[in-house]
C-alpha cells in the first residue's frame, strides 16, 4: 500500500532508557534524571538529528524495575518548548484518573507554547492504580478503553469549543472575545458529562494529533476510530506490513480516510560503533537485570546498520514511520544524526506544525456551521 514519504522518525525518551538496568551505565546521567537539563539535552539532540517527533512516556505507577520515579510528561514537554524549534513533542497523558477538561487545557497550552508542535499520546492506567486516587473502583481493560474513547471525544470537542476567530479584541466596545463564537459542547456519556466551553482558545493546530498504541483489541478499536498516529509492535517487518494493512482496512471500515492516519512501528535499539560492541553492552545490561525476550522488532548494532533497516522499511512500506526506543538513551544520542541527513529537515523562516510534518490537514472546526 502507498505510504507518505519520507519515513517519519520518532524517538521515545524513557528515563535513562527502555532497559531497566540502563541507569547503571557510567554514561546514563541518572543523577540528572529529575532535572530539566537532562530532557532538554536529549530533545535537542533528536531535533538536531532531524527527527520528526519525540514521545515522552508517563504513568501514575512507579516502574517495576530500574530507575524509579518520573517527572510529568506534559511538564517536560512544556520545559522543552522554548528550547526546541522543529521537533514535535508528544507526551503521554493517562485518562483513567484524569478529567478530560484538564487534559484538553494542558495539551492546548502546550500547542500554544510550541507554536503548533504538540501532540497527545492517550494511555490508560494499569491494575492497582485506582487505589492511588480513591475516586473509583478498579476497571477492566474494556472499561478503561471505553472511558478513553469518551475522553478523547470530550477533549476534541473542547478544542473546537472556541472558533479560530473568537478573540476579537475590540477596544472600542471593550469586548475581548465574541461569545457567539464560543460553544457549549454538551457531552453526556457513560463516564463524563461536560458542558464546556473550554477556557483556552482553539490550539494553533486546531486539533493536536492524537496517538494511540494498538496493543490489544480494546486499544486497537480506539486507535482505529480516534487516532492520527497508531503505534504498533511486530516481531518482524512482514508482520508489521500485515498489521499496517489490517489497521488501514479497519480505519476505512470505520468511515475514516486511511491516508489521514499514520502507522508507526516501534523498534527497540542499542547502538555502538560496531555490532559486536553493541552486543557486549547489551549483554552487560542483561547481566545486571535479565529481561524477557521482546515481542517487538529490535536492532542491536551500528547506526549504519540501523539506517539500512530504516531504508528497507521506507522502500517496502512496512510502516509510515518508526519510533526508536533506545535501551540506553544517552548512549544512543550521539549516533542519531547518522540515521538522517545530519540535520534538521526544514530551513527558512517557516517552522512547520506537527500536523505539517505528518502531512495531515488542519481540521475544520465542527461548530462553525453548526
Amino acid at each position: 500500500m502507498p505510504r507518505p514519504a519520507p519515513l517519519l522518525l520518532g524517538l521515545e525518551l524513557s528515563g535513562t532508557g527502555a532497559h531497566p538496568a540502563s541507569w547503571r551505565r557510567a554514561d546514563s546521567r541518572a543523577e540528572e534524571l529529575f532535572t530539566g537539563g537532562y530532557w532538554v539535552d536529549a530533545l535537542r539532540a533528536a531535533e538536531h538529528a532531524g527527527f520528526d517527533l519525540a514521545l515522552l512516556p508517563d504513568s501514575f505507577a512507579l516502574q517495576a524495575a530500574g530507575a524509579t520515579g518520573r517527572l510529568d510528561a506534559v511538564a517536560i514537554a512544556a520545559r522543552a518548548a522554548a528550547a526546541t524549534h522543529r521537533i514535535g513533542l508528544i507526551p503521554q497523558a493517562p485518562v483513567t484518573h484524569t478529567e478530560p477538561f484538564h487534559l484538553s487545557k494542558a495539551i492546548a497550552s502546550l500547542d500554544f507554547a510550541t507554536y503548533g508542535r504538540a501532540g497527545w499520546e492517550v494511555t490508560v492506567s494499569g491494575d492497582g492504580e485506582a487505589k492511588l486516587f480513591g475516586r473509583k473502583p478498579e476497571q477492566d481493560a474494556h472499561s478503561r478503553w471505553f472511558e478513553a474513547d469518551e475522553a478523547i471525544e470530550v477533549v476534541a470537542r473542547l478544542w473546537d469549543s472556541w472558533q479560530d476567530d473568537a478573540e476579537i479584541r475590540d477596544i472600542a466596545t471593550g469586548r475581548f472575545i465574541d461569545r457567539d463564537r464560543l460553544h457549549y459542547i454538551d457531552f453526556v456519556g457513560d463516564n463524563f458529562s461536560v458542558k464546556g466551553p473550554s477556557i483556552t482558545p482553539r490550539p494553533p493546530q486546531g486539533q493536536p494529533p492524537v496517538t494511540v498504541r494498538a496493543a490489544d483489541s480494546h486499544s486497537a478499536r480506539v486507535a482505529v476510530h480516534r487516532a492520527d498516529l497508531i503505534r504498533i509492535t511486530a516481531r518482524d517487518l512482514d508482520a508489521a506490513a500485515a498489521l499496517r494493512t489490517e489497521l488501514r482496512t479497519a480505519v476505512a471500515a470505520a468511515g475514516r480516510d486511511p491516508n489521514q492516519v499514520r502507522i508507526l512501528l516501534d523498534i527497540d535499539i542499542h547502538l555502538a560503533v560496531t555490532a559486536d560492541d553493541a552486543a557486549v553492552e547489551v549483554a552487560r545490561l542483561e547481566d545486571w537485570v535479565a529481561t524477557p525476550a521482546p515481542g517487538t522488532l529490535f536492532h542491536i548494532g551500528s547506526a549504519a546498520e540501523l539506517k539500512d533497516l530504516l531504508d528497507r522499511i521506507e522502500t517496502d512500506c512496512h510502516a509510515d514511520g518508526v519510533v526508536l526506543r533506545p535501551l540506553a538513551l544517552p548512549a544512543a544520542l550521539p549516533y542519531l544524526a547518522e540515521l538522517t541527513a545530519g540535520g534538521p529537515a526544514d530551513s527558512g523562516a517557516h517552522t512547520p506544525t506537527l500536523r505539517d510534518r505528518l502531512g495531515l490537514p488542519r481540521p475544520v472546526n465542527r461548530y462553525v456551521n453548526a
